[in-house]
């Protein structure tokens, strides 16, 4: 993990109430932890509002999308990623699965008192660092800072802005029968990793979060497939729970194939020992597609040989009935309904 850059205004390592008052100690802290991480021009320049010309926009595409998210993640820091890089991640891809290019976010941090600002520096610069790859500024944005015990440590919201192609169509609703579903890679990695980071089992296993943006991979997938039908990232509730807002949306019958969803062994074994289903974790580097047929060979050609697709993989198709169900085609030759998660089976994973 990257070390922090040096502290030049703070008298002390922890966050304190006197940091989101207004005065001297907050603008301290955006100049230096958040201004200069982020360094954007557009954050620079301080404004209640970040400023976008609209005709370089239109050269990208005809409609804007926009998305926000909030990260409450515990703990904050875990295999392969932090809070930072995650909620990054995550609005970048919830415009990408929509087909749109993602450009700008903002950032808005709530910080508990007594909260490390090495810490702070630590997710800043994994924010910067993942923007940078997926290629969006962080532009705009806000603190708080709240009384020990008012929160847990850092909570932090985004919202991002996008442009979308005037071509493109993907919606929940256009999964037409006989289209397949393709994934890009395994499933529950995300989900095994907050269990592993949590430490309150001692499994022996080393399971990374698949934490990465989406949206580079989605560009060379809309080139070879611009007739995308669908797509989503599977984070909360995993594969199973996006499949069936598909299903319903749609009103068709999804057929998956047990033994072509790539799943990890360890992350197999973590859900042996605590009952959990590795279609239901989340994923934060996982999307899935349902294309027409005829795209599909060619649509897995260029995902595997991209980094974020290397074990991309088809594993089901579209059926006509039951409307709205999700059916597993077992290993072992029998058949289950998937049903949409009900509860939660890990709480605070994103």
């Amino acid at each position: 993990m990257n070390k922090p850059f040096n502290r030049t205004k703070f008298s002390g390592k922890k966050i304190n109430l006197s940091h989101g008052a207004g005065g001297k100690a907050m603008q301290d802290l955006i100049d230096e932890i958040f201004v200069k991480g982020f360094a954007s021009p557009e954050l620079e320049l301080l404004e209640d509002q970040a400023r976008f010309n609209l005709s370089d926009l239109s050269k990208l595409g005809s409609r804007l999308a926009m998305t926000t998210d909030s990260y409450v993640v515990d703990p904050l820091f875990f295999p392969g990623g932090d809070i930072g890089k995650l909620a990054v991640t995550g609005t970048v891809n919830d415009l990408a699965v929509g087909g749109a290019i993602p450009l700008y976010l903002s950032c808005g941090m709530i910080i508990e008192e007594g909260f490390s600002i090495d810490d702070l520096q630590l997710i800043v610069a994994s924010m910067k660092k993942t923007a940078d790859e997926a290629g969006v500024r962080i532009v705009t944005g806000d603190t708080k800072v709240v009384p020990r015990g008012a929160a847990d440590k850092l909570f932090i919201n985004t919202a991002g802005v996008g442009v979308i192609a005037e071509q493109t169509n993907i919606l929940a609703s256009r999964a037409q029968v006989g289209d397949v579903v393709i994934i890009n890679g395994f499933v529950g990695d995300h989900g095994a990793a907050i269990v592993d980071a949590r430490g309150e089992l001692a499994l022996e296993m080393s399971v990374e979060t698949d934490c990465q943006p989406l949206n580079q991979l989605i560009q060379v997938m809309l080139k070879v497939c611009p007739d995308i039908h669908c797509m989503r990232d599977a984070t909360r509730g995993g594969l199973a729970t996006i499949l069936n807002e598909f299903a319903v949306q749609s009103t068709v019958a999804i057929e998956l194939e047990q033994v072509k969803i790539p799943v990890r062994e360890e992350v197999r074994g973590v859900c042996e020992v605590l009952g959990l289903d590795p279609l239901y974790l989340a994923n934060e580097g996982k999307l899935v597609a349902i294309v027409p047929e005829k795209y599909a060979e060619s649509l897995l050609d260029v995902m595997l040989k991209h980094p974020a697709g290397l074990n991309s993989a088809i594993i089901g198709k579209i059926a006509e009935s039951p409307h709205g169900k999700v059916i597993l085609n077992t290993g072992f030759g029998g058949k289950r309904i998937i049903d949409t998660l009900i509860g939660e089976q890990l709480p605070r994973i994103c």
